[in-house]
């Protein structure tokens, strides 16, 4: 399997190199056609990539995200496409391993030519495909929440950013009077980032951090964690781990027998289909912190669960990060119609101050950071496995991706 692995590796990096070497010899000097820099109209169709982990440790969550794009695609398509013209995707498994989000990512721009590519979920895979799209001028439409301090010309965030998900849900602890705070998360940027943040926060709002534990991505042995967890006696946990460890920590923490009002455990990345996949009776009486869950009161929303159930089955769940993706593609749509062309440059123009109308509530595209306005939710999973709100902003939150409205957060970039 190692050998496999290997060579399907070599493979890719091959075919990325000769991908590269090829555009490059057809290429004149100032033409960027090689890359995603230029318009890609003149085709039957416009194609775009699914980038996304398919396999691997992080399908659990990524699977869900890419149903939900190829959702708007074809609602999309449905409606006379974009500039009179189908959108064909092209889909790629990121396989839950950066590097080879890197080659895919290149492979979809030099070989594919794809307009622009919606996909990533962990910010490993972010920070893996940000050279290769800044390098080819080509645009990624990012649909997950994340740790903020960063912005890229050649990204658009469509997720929260940390003054709309980790902030809020902060703030709601304080409001609960939870002050003894522990920290457990994945070991890979995300977590360790947000935790700097955290701990800043606590700093200046008379919160105590009573431990900080990270255990590798994937990983599945998580006694000694949930032990070092329950001997603190913290007010509440504050979690960041990610993908299918999140279903060995929440089966082990059960068998502690807290209760969840006495230790609540706040996670900001578990929707409702990790829910679904670690059962809902090991969750039930948690929080989460989000933008959006399936039981959001719009009418955009009530649309949105009934066009996915019907493609995809009645059984079917929506999630925060299902949403963004689908919002992620009607905004880029929108914004190529405004432009009147998939030029990358054209289109991050005409980006800028795009609406949209989607489930979580009406999205404004912010030009200068690429991030959307959002508003904060603070959800309460239920023992059927739906997600309800229980606090929440007074409405859209402008994107302050670096925190610089926060005093606390000077020093953190």
């Amino acid at each position: 399997m190692k050998e496999a692995s290997k060579l399907k590796k070599l493979w890719l990096a091959t075919l990325m190199v000769l991908a590269m070497l090829g555009a490059a010899c057809g290429q004149k000097a100032g033409d960027t056609s090689a890359t995603g820099g230029t318009s890609t109209d003149d085709g039957d169709t416009i194609k775009v990539g699914l980038l996304h982990s398919l396999s691997g440790t992080m399908a659990i969550s990524e699977v869900t995200v890419r149903d939900a794009e190829k959702l708007a695609i074809e609602q999309i398509n449905a409606k006379g496409g974009v500039l009179g013209k189908q959108i064909e995707a092209i889909e790629e498994d990121g396989a839950s391993d950066w590097p080879t989000f890197a080659e895919k990512a290149q492979k979809l721009i030099s070989v594919d030519k794809v307009a622009t590519v919606f996909g990533g979920w962990t910010s490993a895979s972010r920070k893996a495909m940000l050279p290769v799209f800044e390098r080819n001028k080509a645009l990624l439409w990012y649909p997950v929440q994340y740790e903020g301090l960063e912005q890229s010309p050649y990204i658009f965030y469509t997720g929260a950013t940390t003054n709309q998900q980790i902030v809020p849900g902060l703030d709601y602890l304080k409001g609960q009077g939870k002050k003894r705070i522990f920290l457990v998360g994945s070991d890979y940027v995300f977590p360790r980032t947000a935790n700097k943040e955290i701990k800043a926060y606590a700093q200046a709002n008379d919160m105590e951090i009573v431990g900080e534990e990270y255990i590798p991505l994937g990983n599945q042995e998580v006694a000694t964690l949930v032990n070092k967890v329950a001997a603190a006696r913290p007010d509440a946990i504050f979690n960041t781990l990610n993908g299918d460890t999140n279903t060995a920590f929440f089966k082990e923490w059960k068998t502690k027998g807290i209760a969840p009002d006495a230790m609540p455990i706040v996670s900001v990345s578990v929707a409702e289909e990790e829910v679904r996949a670690i059962g809902p009776e090991f969750l039930a009486g948690h929080l989460v912190a989000w933008n959006y869950y399936q039981t959001t009161d719009t009418p955009e929303n009530a649309e949105f669960v009934k066009a996915f159930k019907a493609k995809y089955g009645e059984d079917k769940v929506t999630s925060d990060p299902m949403e963004a993706g689908y919002v992620a593609v009607h905004l880029w749509a929108a914004a190529v119609e405004k432009a009147g062309t998939t030029e990358v440059e054209a289109v991050k123009r005409a980006a800028a101050g795009i609406e949209f109308a989607a489930p979580e509530g009406r999205v404004t595209v912010d030009g200068p950071t690429q991030h959307i306005y959002k508003t904060a939710r603070i959800g309460l999973i239920g023992p059927d496995g739906l997600i309800r709100q229980v606090s929440g902003s007074d409405g859209p939150i402008k994107p302050d991706p670096f925190l610089r409205g926060y005093d606390w957060a000077k020093g953190l970039t």
